[in-house]
């Protein structure tokens, strides 16, 4: 797997932002007796869909059969009817057609459970959001997902180690998962081991990824090829990330900054920051400011110094249009607007900060004078909904009993091995070799327009800059939606998901 390495500080991409001790590892206590296997249904499309629900753990063995680590997952497999037979402890038989799909889910962090994707899109479950895909205040309540993605492909929900109810055997060798490799190299050995226990080997195979979880994606296409000689069909990543060069500005870094500023633009046109001519139609807006940051204003910043006066009033004139902040403060920026300094003062005036996670999303600044807001309210609103609902659903409608923490957000990660500490890690080329070596590999990049973690500029860039053939280049397919990080917690926007994952699974299953 070729992969360049490098080093950034995980509270960038961190789902677990505002996380600031790890507790101490301790011993994986022993795995429920037996997994919970449950069948339930669901009207999906007019149709109805009946499934079985299976909750368990695999070992993860070494070489010589010593287990290393069990990891927890949730798999929905459509059955035939309702006439299948009652689910039972002991029903650990294969019912799928192998010829039908199955994808395999996660989050990203590194540190986050699949809770997010599974309770908030892809799974037949989802928690109950407030209009507008805002938090909901307690008490939480889950509701039939009508956009779940069951009817097109089997779903298998995977917490890596250190997550969810994925626990290493021996605490003293955590660490060995808490890194690229060590993480890519166990969910690779989990998903073979799942098609070899569910009889999936010739079943068209999906992953599914969000956040860092895009970057295990990337990892595992060419990894799961190489080593275990598994092709993929299709890859789905949601609110991208590649290219950790695109996301972290240094002396000598300026790549992000133009790639923000579209992401700048969709947030202040949301908070009616902009002028009337830009406030007028958004995705206009954005796509001018995203020409504008990609040309004139990656030049300007490549002059430096040697920048001249009337070029310089004109860059800062750009940017207070596009970003929709105070002249004073973009002038005193040295034009360069780092995304935890815009998600303060935005809204500044009115003492409220915005969300990493999803610019839509405000809370009252209580520190007006900090750098960076204290929390994000697009993280700290939700963590509780998931965290509840699922906890709830996983005994009582999943029958799986287990007095274990599920790890929403893992504190016992911190420290992520991402490589060298002089580069950045990059999985572009990763991926890029997967779909060179498997030319029907498709790859669906799903973005939020309000998503300042993984702007979606960011992930173009990526994407643009990857040397594939024209041909090939069409496999690549990028979708933008009006949500954040988790953009589909918006009901439009998972709506809009759903129609376009109908599409993404159609044409790469017709090779």
């Amino acid at each position: 797997m070729q992969i360049v390495k490098g080093l950034l500080p995980i509270m960038a991409i961190l789902l677990a932002c505002g996380l600031s001790r790890a507790r101490a590892e301790k011993p994986a206590t022993e795995p429920t007796t037996q997994p919970g296997i449950t069948e339930h249904e669901i009207t999906l499309d007019g149709q109805v869909v009946h499934y079985r629900a299976t909750a368990g753990t695999l070992p993860i063995k070494d070489d010589a059969g010593k287990e290393r680590a069990r990891i927890f997952y949730i798999a929905y497999e459509k059955t035939d009817s309702a006439t299948t037979a009652p689910a039972t402890a002991a029903s650990t038989e294969p019912i799928a057609d192998p010829a039908r799909p199955v994808t395999f889910i996660f989050n990203g962090g590194p540190g986050s459970a699949s809770v997010w994707l599974h309770m908030g899109t892809a799974g037949p479950r989802r928690v109950k959001v407030a209009d507008g895909g805002f938090p909901p205040s307690a008490p939480y309540a889950l509701t039939d997902n009508a956009q779940s993605w069951l009817d097109l492909t089997d779903l298998v929900f995977i917490d890596p180690v250190g997550t969810g109810y994925s626990r290493a055997t021996d605490p003293d060798k955590a660490k060995e998962f808490y890194g690229v490799e060590g993480d890519i190299s166990s969910v690779a050995d989990f998903i073979r081991l799942y098609c070899t226990n569910n009889q999936r080997w010739l079943s068209p195979k999906f992953l599914a990824g969000e956040s860092y979880g895009t970057t295990r994606a990337a990892g595992l296409s060419e990894y799961l090829h190489d080593r275990f000689g598994i092709d993929l069909n299709g890859i789905v990543l949601i609110s991208t990330v590649l290219n950790f060069q695109t996301l972290r500005s240094d002396p000598g870094n300026d790549t992000p900054y133009p790639l923000y500023i579209p992401t700048y633009t969709a947030v202040a046109h949301y908070h009616n920051k902009l002028a009337p001519e830009l406030q007028a139609d958004m995705k206009k807006a954005v796509a001018e400011a995203q020409t504008w940051a990609m040309t004139e204003y990656t030049q300007a910043l490549a002059k430096g110094n040697s920048l001249d006066d009337a070029a310089r009033e004109e860059v800062v004139a750009k940017l207070v249009a596009y970003t929709g902040l105070p002249r004073e403060y973009v002038e005193h920026s040295n034009l360069r607007i780092d995304p935890f300094r815009f998600e303060k003062e935005l809204l500044a005036d009115q003492r409220k900060i915005i969300g990493r996670m999803d610019g839509r999303i405000t809370a009252d600044d209580a520190d007006p004078l900090s750098d960076a807001p204290a929390f994000d309210p697009a993280v700290d609103g939700f963590v509780g909904v998931f965290t509840n609902t699922f906890n709830d659903y996983i005994r009582r409608e999943l029958k799986y009993e287990t007095d274990e923490t599920y790890e929403v957000l893992s504190p016992r990660v911190q420290g992520w091995n991402f490589g060298v500490s002089d580069s950045y890690l990059n999985v572009a080329p990763t991926l890029q070799h997967a779909i060179t070596e498997t030319p029907a590999l498709k790859v669906l990049v799903c973005c939020g327009y309000y998503d300042l973690a993984t702007p979606f500029a960011a992930a173009d860039y990526t994407v643009d800059s990857m040397p594939l053939s024209k041909q090939l280049r069409t496999n690549v397919r990028e979708a933008y939606f009006e949500g954040g990080h988790m953009l589909y917690l918006n009901p439009a926007a998972l709506e809009q998901l759903k129609g376009t994952l109908r599409d993404f699974y159609r044409s790469a299953l017709s090779q």
